[in-house]
């Protein structure tokens, strides 16, 4: 492993605190004091076969000096200050991790649980603010009310209403009270997380098959895919999630029989996780590939597929890459420039606003199907492909595209194709 110039201070550290002077550790190691002076005050890098002497010397283990927790710990600041926006001294940062590793992981400690209740806030915003099943609760329960408050206003400021009228008013109003009752039980039970769906956040047949494909890491052997899974499948709680997942299947195992696992896999390792090499190899549409790059385990590829609406119909996602549940994605995104422009493919390198600053290599492509021929409409149907920590010196050129999850959620200050403020903003 790299030995930095921190090394040489933790080393200077220890041996004070061992009360032990130079000339003592030096000899106890081979080399001469002044060299060891030199290591000490980081002036010369110390290589590892010196370093295990040392710490022989020392009594410690070479890990003690190495500082393979505070690397992680100088790794895990860094990727806290990605996420913000202070200014703070970079190139200090492994030295902190080394004198104060306490507080060094409480601060890593306090960017994880921020990074996790930020993720929350998106996950519930996403629900209250698109989520349908929760709209239409709500919109019964108000209905509800509004037609008793209507009803008993009539009654009570009303004076001389026959008794047949009188009669079907609190017919109606014990109708209205009951359908009231109801909705309002199944939204507590619904916000309360009655049921296992709930408690997994899953709130729509589709939500239910991603939290199927993920709990399989969204892979499918050929033969799993010629068997149908109809085990699996029938143990999905709706009947439309049911038919989704019918419908996944039947197309994985047609791109199944298109690209076979054994032929995919030789392919893949020759040319690379590229779906316009690998489509022509083939003689395949991109989009077959890319679903089948999808579900492998390695690169471990994101992917999200779109229709014409710019709905997202299927999300597998990759770590620092958030995708909304409800409502529109960002955009930025290349899926939607790739959407307006049919049969031609878009490539970029991507940052995630508020994430770690990984960089992702993004390929998006379109196709346009005609379903009732020449006069009927044009259906399109996008994908962006999601290729995790792209190297700078990759076959993308140019500066790196930051986008976000959604509008509501994202925390760029300035973008030019924001839609509402985000909740995350300070002036929010």
């Amino acid at each position: 492993m790299p030995l930095s110039a921190v090394t040489g201070t933790r080393l200077r550290e220890r041996r004070l605190a061992a009360g032990l002077r130079q000339a003592e550790v030096a000899m106890a190691a081979g080399i001469s004091p002044s060299y060891l002076n030199l290591i000490e005050h980081g002036r010369r890098k110390v290589t590892a076969p010196v370093l295990d002497r040392l710490a022989g010397a020392l009594g410690l283990d070479h890990a003690a000096l190495a500082g393979g927790r505070e690397a992680a710990l100088a790794d895990g600041l860094r990727a806290a200050v990605a996420r913000g926006e202070a200014a703070v001294e970079l190139g200090q940062v492994e030295d902190f991790a080394s004198r104060f590793p306490g507080w060094a992981g409480f601060l890593v400690q306090l960017d994880a649980r921020a990074e996790g209740l930020e993720r929350a806030v998106e996950a519930l915003n996403d629900r209250m603010s698109h989520d349908p099943h929760l709209s239409q609760s709500l919109h019964e329960v108000l209905s509800s009310l509004s037609s008793v408050r209507a009803t008993a206003a009539i009654l009570a400021e009303t004076g001389d209403i026959p008794a047949d009228w009188t009669a079907r008013f609190h017919r109606n109003l014990h109708q209205d009270s009951e359908r009231l009752a109801v909705g309002a039980e199944a939204l507590v039970a619904y916000l309360d997380a009655g049921s296992a769906m709930v408690e997994q956040g899953i709130a729509a047949p589709q939500e239910e098959v991603e939290d199927w494909l993920n709990s399989r890491g969204w892979a499918f052997s050929d033969a799993e895919l010629a068997d149908g899974c109809k085990d699996e499948v029938a143990g999905l709680a709706s009947s439309s999630a049911r038919s989704l997942a019918q419908d996944f299947l039947a197309r994985a195992a047609a791109d199944a029989r298109a690209l076979p696992e054994a032929a995919f896999a030789g392919a893949q390792a020759r040319l690379g996780p590229d779906p316009i090499a690998l489509a022509e190899a083939f003689a395949v549409d991109p989009l077959v590939v890319m679903r089948r790059l999808a579900g492998l385990a390695d690169p471990g590829a994101g992917l999200v597929i779109c229709d014409g609406s710019g709905a997202l119909t299927f999300r597998k996602p990759v770590p620092g890459f958030p995708l909304p549940r409800f409502g529109s994605a960002c955009p930025l995104w290349p899926l939607y420039a790739a959407l307006g422009r049919p049969l031609q493919p878009i490539e970029a390198r991507v940052i995630v606003a508020g994430q770690s600053g990984r960089v992702y290599r993004v390929i998006a492509w379109s196709v346009v199907r005609h379903p009732f021929g020449l006069r009927g409409p044009d259906l399109r149907e996008a994908a962006m492909l999601i290729l995790p920590a792209a190297p700078v010196s990759g076959s993308v050129s140019g500066p790196e595209l930051t986008v976000g999850s959604s509008c509501r959620v994202c925390p760029q200050s300035v973008c030019p194709a924001r839609r509402e403020p985000s909740i995350l903003s300070a002036s929010a």
